[in-house]
């Protein structure tokens, strides 16, 4: 479903004005920028020009994704845009739509990601973490990440398995009346994938990307890429078990995808908890 300006307005949260802790932040990361700058124009340059085609796919694009990008929590995104031009280029003739449906996914792409969500049915994930999250507000727990399995209490041996497209499988958890806040995911050698596990009976529990919304009472599945803007919702009286899934980019050689993959995950395990800093991993 796309946004209208209405609908917009009506879902987001109103905003209130910015903190004096934020605007000092904002400050700062302005005022290094602009000694970066001095000290290496050209850099600055190609890196501007790599941040402004980067953050313009993001639909509205407003002062306060410009602000966000720059300034705010999409710093790591616009810090690695090159890389991520780099992978829209490699996976070309596939476009990259932001938004997907399963039927926009390669017909092997396709038939894994059916394979995985009957597997997570099968195992009823949602009965077995209700007792280890229902005082958390939000929860997140890995099976593999980023191509390497990780062991957890929950014993899931399919999902251990040697997948040949799934990078990444866990389950998140809202709790009710939980939500994120507006972000970005850093870097998209992969789509992120969300199936709801569990049935939710209204739509007061939904994903909007961009000017998409899509409620999980309607679809279950949620396909996207995770670079652009997103945020979450669980404004239901219910816990929402979510599918929490990253699956290569469709790509004619997608062996050309699995290093920037074995990067991410190279680099970004000392760092996970920059990215899961308001979420409890339980293992």
């Amino acid at each position: 479903m796309t946004l209208t300006p209405e609908t917009r307005a009506e879902l987001a949260p109103r905003r209130e004005p910015l903190a004096l802790k934020k605007k000092i932040k904002f400050a700062g990361i302005g005022l290094a920028a602009l000694v970066f700058a001095y000290v290496f124009p050209k850099l600055t340059l190609f890196y501007a020009l790599c941040g402004l085609y980067d953050v313009a796919r993001n639909k509205p694009l407003d002062a306060f994704v410009l602000r966000q990008y720059f300034l705010g929590n999409g710093v790591p995104t616009w810090l690695l845009a090159p890389f991520n031009i780099l992978l829209d280029i490699l996976t070309l003739p596939y476009i990259n739509k932001g938004v997907y449906t399963l039927e926009d996914l390669p017909a092997p792409y396709r038939a894994e990601v059916e394979r995985l969500i009957d597997v997570a049915k099968k195992e009823n994930l949602a009965g077995q973490l209700e007792a280890r999250i229902k005082e958390l507000e939000r929860t997140m727990i890995f099976f593999k990440w980023y191509g390497e399995n990780v062991d957890t209490f929950l014993k899931t041996p399919a999902f251990h398995e040697r997948w040949r497209y799934i990078q990444t499988i866990g389950v998140s958890v809202f709790n009710k009346k939980v939500s994120t806040s507006k972000h970005f995911g850093p870097i998209r050698p992969t789509l992120r994938v969300l199936y709801n596990l569990n049935d939710i009976d209204d739509r007061s529990a939904y994903i909007v990307v961009g000017d998409k919304v899509s409620y999980w009472k309607d679809n279950k599945l949620f396909i996207f890429d995770d670079t652009l803007m997103h945020q979450s919702f669980n404004e239901s009286d219910k816990i929402r078990y979510c599918l929490f899934v990253d699956v290569l980019r469709p790509s004619l050689f997608p062996s050309l995808l699995r290093p920037f993959v074995k990067l991410v995950h190279f680099f970004f395990q000392s760092a996970n908890y920059i990215f899961y800093k308001k979420w409890k991993v339980i293992q």
